[in-house]
C-alpha cells in the first residue's frame, strides 16, 4: 500500500512537471488528402476482390455441367460481385464529389 502511494505521488508528480503539446494548426488539405488515399485503397481492394470473386463465378458457371444448384450459385456469385463493383465505384465517385465540394466551400 505504502508502495501504491509513493508510485502514485511521482506519477501525479510527472504528470505536472510535463508542459503539454500544442497541437499543430488544421491542415485541410492534408486530411482530405489522407482520407481520399484510404477510399482510394479500399476501392482498389474491392476492384479486385471482385474480379476474384467474377474468375471463381465464371469458372464455376463453365464446370456446372448442367447442374441447376451449381449454375444458380455461380450466376448470384457474378451477379454479387458485380453489385459489389459498383457500390464501391459509386463511394469512390461520392466521396470525390464531397471532397470537390468541401474544398470550393472551405477555400485552399
Amino acid at each position: 500500500m505504502r508502495c501504491f502511494r509513493s508510485l502514485s505521488s511521482v506519477l501525479i508528480i510527472m504528470f505536472l512537471w510535463v508542459t503539454p503539446v500544442m497541437a499543430a494548426s488544421a491542415d485541410l488539405t492534408k486530411v482530405q488528402n489522407f482520407i481520399q488515399n484510404i477510399i482510394q485503397v479500399l476501392v482498389t481492394l474491392a476492384g479486385l476482390l471482385a474480379a476474384g470473386f467474377f474468375v471463381m463465378g465464371g469458372i464455376g458457371y463453365i464446370t456446372s455441367s448442367g447442374n441447376p444448384e451449381h449454375l444458380d450459385k455461380s450466376k448470384r456469385t457474378i451477379i454479387f460481385s458485380a453489385l459489389g463493383l459498383a457500390i464501391a465505384i459509386g463511394a469512390f465517385v461520392l466521396s470525390n464529389i464531397i471532397a470537390e465540394i468541401a474544398t470550393t466551400a472551405f477555400g485552399k
